[in-house]
């Protein structure tokens, strides 16, 4: 073979690495998408479902529980099992969840069709940053998990918008079918692009009480739990917040959402430039400007116009994707060899804090008002800020050399 073919070979292989990045990059939007597409449909669902606004945030709420409890099993049983079948077999009933939840005609249909979709929910979410890792060389790894995460990031922030849209436009049913179609696109991405990995080993329940015990990730954890709860409990509800403002006009709701989205993936770029080399700092930044933009919008909702609405959600937005990249990659980092078990107990505490910020954000809006909600929101991600300072900074300033050889 002469030097022509081989870097044609090298070339080649090289592209077909980074598209298999890229579309579990699309396969996490469309996942995380499905899970919170409801947050963005809460006033059409409620209508079409006549269900309340509360019983429809309460659909994110369980399904971010299952997909927890998911993560956690899928971790130690499902370890030892072909990751390229699995991801598959997760990807086409994550298919079958959006079709029913489309065809839904009733709430308890939907819900059904929901606790199906939580079920592969969990366990794609948790094996993809370590998936990740193992695809590319190790100089690549932090290049490849940012991507990937930077689907989780989009999703979180531009999907919601893009489902208000839909359901505003069209029906929140035609925002389901949409999901289906980009789970047909992801599934055969994944089935063309991704290569056949070998698994060497289940994981186990021991492992996971062993990265548990781990000082460090503990208090990453409890932060985790703590800023993503308190940003859920807010953005649950930031549609029937917008529409009790009187400084925004309905026909601006959406696109405020649109420029919360848009400003989500200029902060996933600029997390993606300094995350390497300022990850702490990074995260903390992060969490600061999310807890003032909230408690502005809380504390003097009554008084603030259009401007500075729009001006907080664009902070917010940009914000809230350095955290939410910023610490899966600081997980991965710190439990290099266990980055698979490591990554599960935190999709599993992420979701769960998705559930559980849903949970409590129904609670204060059936007793409070919007005031109370995005006010003790604000407080709460700022508390999480002493967890994250007290955190050794040495430990997160240099990248590590990540073992990829635990799939």
């Amino acid at each position: 073979m002469n030097n022509t073919e081989t870097n044609s070979s090298f070339e080649t292989s090289n592209l077909k690495m980074w598209l298999s990045i890229i579309i579990l990059a699309i396969a996490t939007f469309t996942i995380v998408t499905a899970e919170l597409a409801p947050i963005g449909l809460l006033t059409p669902m409620a209508e079409g479902l006549q269900q309340s606004k509360s019983m429809i945030g309460l659909t994110v709420t369980f399904y971010a529980w299952i997909g927890a409890i998911s993560a956690l099993l899928s971790s130690a049983f499902l370890g030892n099992l072909p990751k390229k079948a699995l991801l598959i077999t997760l990807m086409f009933i994550l298919l079958i969840s959006n079709i029913l939840c489309a065809m839904a005609t009733d709430y308890y249909l939907f819900v059904a069709a929901r606790v199906i979709g939580a079920l592969s929910h969990g366990a794609f979410w948790a094996m993809i940053g370590a998936l990740a890792m193992s695809l590319v060389p190790a100089r690549h790894v932090g290049l490849a998990t940012s991507i990937v995460f930077g689907g989780v990031s989009a999703a979180s922030v531009f999907g919601i918008p893009i489902a208000n849209v839909i359901g505003a436009n069209l029906s929140w049913q035609m925002a389901f079918w949409i999901i289906s179609a980009l789970s047909i696109f992801s599934l055969l991405g994944i089935l063309l692009l991704v290569p056949n990995i070998k698994s060497q080993h289940a994981i186990g329940i021991s492992v996971l009480k062993n990265v548990i015990r781990n000082p460090v990730l503990s208090k990453i954890y409890i932060a985790t739990l703590l800023a993503i709860t308190a940003h859920f409990s807010a953005f649950t509800f930031i549609e029937p917040y917008l529409h009790a403002s009187k400084a925004i006009s309905d026909n601006f709701i959406s696109i405020a959402l649109f420029t919360f989205g848009i400003a989500g993936l200029m902060g996933n770029f600029i997390t993606g430039i300094f995350i390497d080399r300022y990850l702490k700092p990074l995260i903390l930044l992060s969490v600061a400007m999310v807890a003032v933009s909230l408690l502005i919008l809380g504390i003097f909702s009554s008084s603030l116009n259009q401007t500075a609405i729009f001006a907080l959600i664009i902070f917010w937005g940009i914000s809230v994707s350095g955290i939410f990249v910023g610490f899966q990659t600081w997980v991965l980092r710190i439990a290099q060899e266990d980055a698979f078990p490591a990554s599960a107990i935190y999709v599993a505490i992420f979701n769960s804090a998705i559930g559980t910020g849903a949970l409590f954000g129904a609670w204060i809006m059936a007793n409070f008002d919007f005031t109370v909600l995005m006010s003790f929101s604000g407080t709460a991600i700022a508390i999480s800020l002493f967890m994250i300072s007290i955190i050794p900074s040495e430990i997160n300033d240099a990248p590590s050399q990540l073992v990829r050889d635990n799939l």
